[in-house]
């Protein structure tokens, strides 16, 4: 008697199961993910894995160097500051302060941008034309400074910056949401969930919306990275986060004076940021590989 299972035909399994198998081989978007981990980590152990208060000042350890400097101490291995606080304790709850804005402004500039989106693309005509002439006079400004006159105009805090960003990344949604829904629209089961009385809401958000989560997931990481990137300029310019919130931008521009006689203080929130936008990039670029069938092996 033959005991032997069939085997399985490689074709039968789910496009989720191919698509992670994709994503697990990509080097570089595994290298990404892990960068991320170890952001998120820090995040959310702040409290626990952070040697120092970040907001502590020592006037005895002013501008003190890292570890590996003659004069550094295992004490304050990334150094302090001018105001004597420990360097790695700030990069840390900076690291929860940065996701924070990151998950706090894409998810509402997701929201907003897939609901404009998905109206817009379903019942095209004039009310799609001025869904997307405000979505191009959004994208007419550049970013950042669409993002400074939001802040100059509701005053310099961490949430009014975070309000700003996800105003300047609503188009970004809504126009790759629009593209995919008018696309999905010529299809036969659009046509079919019309035909036996489907509404509207349940065609657009059961029916349609789970098709275009692919491009969306892609947009959504690479706009963490360009979160973290615009709170940090706005911080730098003194309309993000303020003192003495532990924020790499603000560290950054707290610091700009000593960059010639401790350039530690400045170099090590510059490589925070780095890194951050560096992973989310890195596992955009595997997610976009991974999810477009165009791009797989």
């Amino acid at each position: 008697m033959n005991n032997k299972k069939p085997r399985k035909n490689p074709e039968d399994r789910h496009p989720f199961i191919d698509q992670l198998s994709q994503l697990w081989r990509n080097k570089t978007a595994v290298a990404g993910l892990i960068i991320i981990t170890i952001f998120i980590l820090c995040g959310v152990l702040a409290q626990q894995i952070s040697p120092h208060d970040p907001l502590e000042t020592s006037l005895y350890d002013q501008i003190k160097p890292p570890v590996w400097h003659a004069k550094g101490t295992w004490k304050n291995i990334l150094g302090t500051d001018d105001l004597g606080r420990d360097i790695l304790s700030r990069l840390i709850y900076g690291a929860r302060v940065s996701l924070a804005v990151a998950v706090f402004s894409v998810g509402l500039a997701f929201v907003f941008g897939t609901l404009l989106g998905c109206i817009s693309g379903y019942y095209k005509g004039s009310l799609d034309s001025v869904i997307m002439r405000i979505m191009d006079m959004i994208l007419s400004f550049p970013y950042i400074l669409l993002a400074i006159v939001v802040v100059a105009y509701l005053g310099p805090s961490l949430r009014n910056a975070m309000i700003a960003i996800a105003i300047t990344y609503i188009p970004r949604f809504a126009r790759i949401v629009r593209g995919s829904v008018l696309e999905e629209c010529e299809k036969d089961y659009v046509s079919s969930a019309r035909a036996v009385g489907a509404r509207d809401g349940r065609i657009i958000f059961i029916a349609i919306l789970p098709n275009c989560l692919g491009p969306l997931i892609v947009q959504t990481t690479l706009s963490f990275a360009s979160a973290i990137l615009d709170m940090a300029a706005l911080s730098f310019l003194g309309l993000g986060a303020q003192p003495p919130t532990p924020e790499w931008g603000a560290m950054i521009a707290k610091s700009r004076g000593l960059i010639l006689r401790a350039s530690w203080v400045m170099t090590f929130p510059g490589l925070a940021i780095l890194f951050a936008v560096l992973g989310f990039n890195l596992l955009g670029d595997g997610l976009r590989d991974a999810l477009d069938p165009r791009l797989r092996d």
